[in-house]
């Protein structure tokens, strides 16, 4: 069922721990996404890392490479990745980043992790979470208008980046 705060994830992936985790103060909110990859988990995470050079999503499509830009997949923390800063990664497994401070001011504090997990030799999947931290007052009222923007938004990144990596895994 698809929802503004969880679309695509089983209930293992929605309970799971994840590294953002440790990063927001709670109470937060989790938002997960996910998508069934038919192709290899390492080529999924080589895609997942070109969301450095670009968003992947509506308004950017124009200017998102089809094809793997050299070094995108050279992680290092404090990195800008999106509206975030990287601050912990595996290498074929997760990146993690918290808000950058313009961005803060905007979205507020969050932190995410996009994740890659084996499914097989030749499939993965692509979970992500997405800590909102909980606010007061007013400030509230951005939590269901980000998740609903996001829902939109992230789907469009996460199909993308689907297709492309089964692009080049049909390719090989």
């Amino acid at each position: 069922m698809f929802s503004p705060y969880s679309w695509g994830v089983t209930e293992g992936e929605r309970t799971a721990g994840y590294p953002c985790d440790r990063h927001l103060t709670k109470p937060y909110r989790s938002l997960h996404r996910a998508v069934g990859v038919r192709a290899p988990a390492p080529l999924t995470f080589r895609w997942l890392c070109q969301l450095k050079t670009n968003a992947y999503s509506y308004g950017r499509m124009r200017t998102s490479s089809r094809a793997l830009t050299t070094g995108a997949d050279e992680l290092a923390v404090g990195q800008r990745f999106l509206v975030f800063h990287l601050v912990e990664f595996e290498v074929g497994s997760h990146i993690t980043g918290i808000t950058s401070p313009e961005a803060r001011r905007m979205y507020g504090e969050m932190a995410v992790t996009y994740r890659v997990v084996p499914q097989g030799d030749q499939a993965s999947r692509l979970v992500v979470r997405l800590n909102m931290a909980d606010a007061r007052g007013l400030a509230r009222l951005r939590i269901p208008v980000l998740a609903a923007g996001d829902a939109v938004v992230m789907r469009k990144q996460l199909l993308t980046l689907k297709g492309l990596a089964e692009r080049d895994a049909a390719a090989q």
